[in-house]
């Protein structure tokens, strides 16, 4: 496979991240500046925002960053968002617009990350941390830089993907646990990447621990955060044992959770194929390809170029039987679908 079809349409350049991100890790807080302006922002302004960040979520998780509805999620940050940033507010109610604000900009940035728009993923992220410490939100704060950990590793920088989850878990112990085990998480995930699995292993096992007690303690208000649950860890150390070659453990982990519903399309689609890549590691191809088959409509469905990412690697553990007619007329669709997003990018 053509490596630059699998690539996004933006660059991706992990050194944006190092000055946002120092100085968050010298400091994830800031005193609040004096509002000035001429929109008076109260708790309505408040729950609007937060209402609106809840549909976001949940419409990017079942139909994907490209959507039309994504994309406006940008333009409601510029138009509606960014007048009440300048207006005046209490202390706690600009502390709660700075918060919801960045996990807005947060998540404008995870569906132009899907959509392959890596560049402006990285400014939205920058931005959002930049926010979480206007809004003295470490927890937020340590979440967002968790997610720019994500994408440097989707993007094959690991060690950096390594130092900055590493910094999201270090630098405020006392945040929500399950955002804690979420930079584990992360973490474990870029140590297989490199192929080192007791780095691995030992993550994977913090985070499991930390979203144990994250559930023990309640939920609180962090909706953002709720999606770490105990299936996110079943779905992603599916992933880890994948990226160390081991595939019985990866068929082990899938046993341990349902496959994501509808309401999560896009993270059933990367599960199919991880177990596609795992059956074509043990040797089963029929099955492999069964299942490679099934992602690879989802995510043409969901018109998600991330998916692509992981369709490359299945592509990868096919070279066996790369010649074999079967295998050719699924790398042509994977071709087409890769030709088709790049087109409507």
């Amino acid at each position: 496979m053509n490596r630059r079809t699998f690539l996004a349409s933006s660059p991706f350049v992990v050194s944006a991240f190092s000055e946002p991100v120092t100085r968050w890790l010298v400091n994830p807080t800031e005193p609040l500046s004096s509002p000035s302006g001429r929109i008076t922002v109260d708790r309505s302004h408040i729950q609007e925002l937060r209402e609106a960040a809840d549909s976001a979520r949940l419409w990017d998780s079942r139909f994907g960053g490209a959507a039309w509805k994504s994309h406006s999620l940008t333009a409601y940050l510029y138009e509606r968002v960014t007048p009440l940033l300048d207006g005046r507010y209490s202390e706690n109610d600009g502390r709660d617009l700075f918060s919801v604000t960045a996990e807005m900009a947060r998540l404008a940035g995870w569906t132009a990350f899907d959509a392959g728009q890596h560049q402006v993923a990285q400014r939205h992220f920058i931005q959002a941390l930049r926010l979480a410490k206007a809004g003295s939100d470490v927890h937020l704060g340590s979440y967002v830089l968790s997610t720019m950990a994500m994408q440097a590793l989707m993007r094959g920088f690991t060690s950096q993907a390594i130092d900055m989850a590493q910094g999201a878990y270090e630098r405020v112990p006392t945040a929500d646990p399950r955002v804690l085990g979420f930079a584990k998480l992360i973490e474990a995930r870029a140590h297989a990447r490199q192929r080192d699995a007791r780095a691995a292993a030992s993550c994977l096992a913090t985070a499991e621990r930390l979203q144990e007690r994250g559930v023990a303690e309640g939920v609180g208000e962090r909706p953002w955060i709720e999606f770490f649950s105990r299936q996110r860890i079943v779905t992603d150390a599916t992933e880890i044992f994948r990226d160390l070659g081991h595939p019985r453990a990866t068929f082990s982990w899938h046993a341990l959770g349902s496959m994501p519903g509808d309401a999560y399309a896009r993270s059933r689609g990367i599960r199919l194929s991880v177990l596609a890549t795992a059956y074509a590691q043990s040797g089963e191809l029929e099955h492999s390809l069964r299942l490679g088959g099934e992602s690879l409509r989802l995510f043409g469905r969901l018109q998600s170029i991330r998916g692509l990412d992981y369709l490359k690697i299945y592509t990868e553990s096919l070279a066996p039987w790369r010649r074999e007619p079967v295998v050719v007329a699924y790398l042509k669709d994977v071709r087409d679908l890769a030709g088709q997003l790049a087109k409507a990018a």
